[in-house]
């Protein structure tokens, strides 16, 4: 004996549900599309600042006290590359691996000598440091007074005492071609923002 199936009644949606379906899929569709450009602009946008960081502004965080009071323990600071170096400028530099930061004191020819008290002349005339607040002759092993040789600029940091420097035949004068560029602004901490000089 045959069985028969019984037809279920198929329902079908209303014309507001098909609309209702149709709103909730267009919202998505434009939901999706929203949200892969604004992936893909923060993309650029990472990429981009990526970029210039590496070939135009390094930003670094300060590690030390060799530049206290200009610039502490974990500050961030923006260099920026240039080849037009003058005596005060902070510049950072690789030195054995490390990125240091220090002040330009002298560039090639420059002649730099320091006395007992740790007042620095260049090429005879007292150098004005108002960022130095306690002077001292610190680690300082080389012969003055010192000659820049070509290529080369002598560096010291701002808190003398224990900063180790071109003053140190460790160090000595730095290449040009070590030196990675010339802090711009400190940007951290945000109540310390101030452009350095």
């Amino acid at each position: 004996m045959l069985k028969r199936k019984k037809n279920r009644d198929l329902v079908l949606p209303t014309e507001e549900e098909v609309q209702s379906e149709r709103k909730r899929l267009k919202h998505r569709r434009r939901f999706i599309a929203t949200l892969r450009t604004t992936v893909y602009a923060l993309i650029v946008v990472a990429a981009v600042a990526v970029l210039l960081a590496t070939l135009f502004l390094p930003v670094l965080q300060v590690s030390g006290s060799s530049m206290e009071p200009t610039l502490s323990d974990d500050d961030i600071i923006l260099l920026i590359k240039t080849d037009n170096l003058q005596t005060g400028d902070l510049i950072g530099f690789y030195y054995q691996n490390k990125l240091l930061l220090k002040r330009v004191i002298g560039v090639a020819g420059d002649t730099i000598d320091i006395d007992e008290e740790g007042n620095v002349t260049v090429n005879g005339e007292l150098l004005d440091e108002p960022y130095v607040t306690n002077k001292s002759i610190g680690e300082c092993d080389i012969d003055l007074p010192y000659q820049v040789p070509e290529n080369r600029v002598f560096v010291m940091g701002d808190n003398r005492a224990t900063s180790i420097d071109s003053r140190s035949s460790a160090i000595g004068c730095i290449e040009e071609d070590q030196i990675v560029g010339k802090v711009l602004v400190r940007i951290y901490p945000f109540n310390k923002i101030s452009v350095i000089n």
